[in-house]
């Protein structure tokens, strides 16, 4: 199979699959492509979720562009970001030609609640999932536990939290490595 049509199908079967956003698509997007493809490893995958969540952009649609640029460089990134979106773009038009007239309808709302709660298990899942692969020494999570921190309780900007954190790794890391 070409790889652009398997990378495209891929993403459509990934981008269908999502709902609640970037987060809460992780989950799948790991099993197909680290657990069933093979397109990268658990370790390639939480380097793009880290590049993806400190880019602009969407983190899906930026993992699936990293993704899609390994396999196949730029084609490959536009052809990934292409499937991921297709669902979406579709799914977003039909929902928004119809919901005016069926948001007053109790069922509906009561529908996207519970769909809310299921998607906060699945982002939660995520964080533990990469909790425990990333925060698996005392200084790691002492980096996470204060970086949650200063998001949480400081309202410090994740823009200077990403930078932040950046900057500390390289340093220890040349520490490390001296």
């Amino acid at each position: 199979m070409n790889i652009l049509w398997e990378l495209y199908t891929t993403f459509v079967k990934i981008g269908l699959m999502t709902f609640g956003g970037g987060y809460a698509m992780l989950p799948i997007l790991e099993r197909e492509v680290v657990d069933k493809k093979k397109w990268a490893t658990s370790e390639e995958i939480l380097d793009y979720y880290a590049i993806g969540q400190s880019t602009p952009g969407i983190i899906a649609i930026n993992t699936a562009t990293f993704c899609g640029y390994k396999l196949a460089k730029n084609m490959g990134g536009v052809v990934a970001s292409l499937g991921f979106i297709t669902p979406s773009i579709i799914i977003i038009t039909i929902i928004s030609s119809f919901l005016k007239n069926f948001s007053h309808i109790a069922a509906i709302g009561h529908a996207f609640a519970g769909i809310r709660i299921g998607v906060c298990a699945l982002v939660l899942y995520s964080v533990i999932k990469m909790l425990k692969k990333n925060a698996n020494t005392v200084g790691k999570f002492s980096v996470f536990f204060l970086t949650f921190l200063a998001i949480a309780v400081f309202k410090i900007s994740p823009v200077i939290i990403v930078i932040g954190v950046g900057l500390l790794g390289i340093i220890l890391g040349r520490i490390r490595n001296a």
